[in-house]
């Protein structure tokens, strides 16, 4: 195996790994938000804002943080960036008011803006018939959410909550270092230095990019969305213990994490557009059957009333969960397959602006879905704004590609008089 081969599988494991680390640490209000909950009283949207106010921070880290990657180079971003979180996660244990969570949680989510700091540092390693497929592999870190769900609960319950946070913020120090020693910089893949932010930014004139940010929002906010609700969600719909409810979440968030790898090969082999078109289809779906809210009906019939009960069963709810996690996983990797292809020479930049959108996507859905259930009393509306969601994306996407499919008129002949 020659010398660059070996940088690339070293790069690209390391920062796998690394990234796995960010995101469930960046995901730790899911499990650690129920305790938090319970000891402060809080209702439903104020839950949904304390999950999603990592989400925030690290949606809005990451245009910068691209940019620094293009013009610096990944490695050293990186391990800046999880050095800069240690101290706020171990801060966590030390809090006791509403606030302070909300606060240091804006700087714990800053872990969640190493996404766009390792996409571009692990594509500019591989050649664009591989990119997709490394750009996958990388993406699975996504599964971090997964291992939050399988060793928090754990973790809360022998220790109490306050130990979670200790016990993250020795890891990612831990991480950091493995990271630095595991990987490479390479001067080549760096913007030249007399690039400035607004010729970086001239990309947002481009009208593929916000058609990707749509779709990320779906597919990327989305899994954020339902990965940091799902536990609750079990506890107080079907009255599961957290740690049967954790496990039961993992079902969505391992696979919508783990196949992302799945999804860049798939992209690689048929293309990102007929990819995410089936994605969408897919999620359109699965969320029309989420959407169905528990229902008892009084049926009047010739012998008298009768009384049917329609929903889904736990069984049946987590196995629709579940293709919804591999559909997202598939469509992660779809949507940066586009950009890997159209902007190889700005990635930086494009995937920082596409990665925002989709973070906000997940900081915002996880307040909506409480303030709909403090609003309406149903559960699986949460659902419901997630169809709809879908149903953006599927017009836009069918009219946006028709019109660049549609062939161009041919030249008109010049009549000679």
């Amino acid at each position: 195996m020659s010398s660059k081969n070996q940088q690339q599988i070293a790069v690209l494991a390391s920062s796998t790994f690394a990234f796995t680390i960010c995101f469930a640490i960046w995901m730790m209000f899911a499990v650690l938000g129920i305790p938090i909950k319970a000891q402060l009283g809080l209702n439903e949207t104020e839950f949904g804002l304390l999950a999603a106010t990592p989400v925030l921070s690290g949606s809005l880290v990451r245009v910068p943080l691209g940019i620094w990657t293009d013009r610096y180079g990944g490695r050293i971003v990186f391990f800046i960036l999880m050095l800069a979180t240690a101290l706020p996660i171990w801060l966590i244990s030390q809090a006791s008011a509403y606030w302070h969570f909300l606060v240091l949680g804006l700087f714990v989510g800053l872990a969640g803006g190493s996404f766009s700091v390792g996409t571009p540092y692990v594509a500019r390693w591989f050649g664009k018939e591989r990119r997709g497929l490394a750009m996958g592999i990388f993406g699975a870190g996504n599964s971090g959410s997964a291992l939050t769900k399988f060793v928090a609960p754990a973790i809360i319950a022998a220790f109490g909550w306050q130990m979670l946070p200790k016990v993250y913020a020795l890891a990612m120090l831990a991480t950091a270092v493995l990271f630095w020693f595991g990987t490479y910089s390479d001067p080549a893949h760096k913007m030249p230095a007399g690039v400035s932010f607004a010729e970086q930014m001239k990309v947002l004139k481009d009208p593929r990019v916000w058609r990707y940010c749509q779709y990320y929002s779906v597919v990327f906010g989305g899994y954020v969305g339902l990965a940091l609700w799902m536990t609750k969600y079990y506890v107080t719909e079907y009255g599961f213990d957290m740690r049967l409810a954790a496990l039961l979440a993992a079902c969505f968030s391992l696979p919508g994490g783990v196949l992302r790898a799945l999804g860049g090969w798939i992209s690689d082999k048929y293309g990102a557009h007929k990819v995410t078109w089936w994605v969408m289809w897919v999620c359109w779906v699965c969320f029309f059957l989420l959407s169905y809210p528990q229902t008892n009906m009084i049926i009047k019939t010739v012998t008298g009333s009768t009384t049917l009960q329609i929903g889904l069963t736990p069984v049946m709810f987590t196995v629709l969960l579940f293709l919804v996690g591999v559909a997202m996983a598939i469509g992660k990797a779809s949507v940066f397959k586009f950009i890997g292809d159209d902007f190889s020479d700005n990635i930086g930049a494009v995937s920082g602006v596409v990665g925002l959108a989709g973070g906000l996507g997940g900081f915002v859905l996880p307040i909506l879905f409480g303030a709909l259930v403090d609003l309406t009393g149903v559960r699986s509306s949460a659902f419901m704004l997630l169809y709809g969601t879908v149903c953006v994306s599927l017009v836009w996407m069918h009219f946006s590609f028709k019109d660049s499919a549609r062939p161009a008129a041919p030249p008109r002949l010049a009549v000679v008089a």
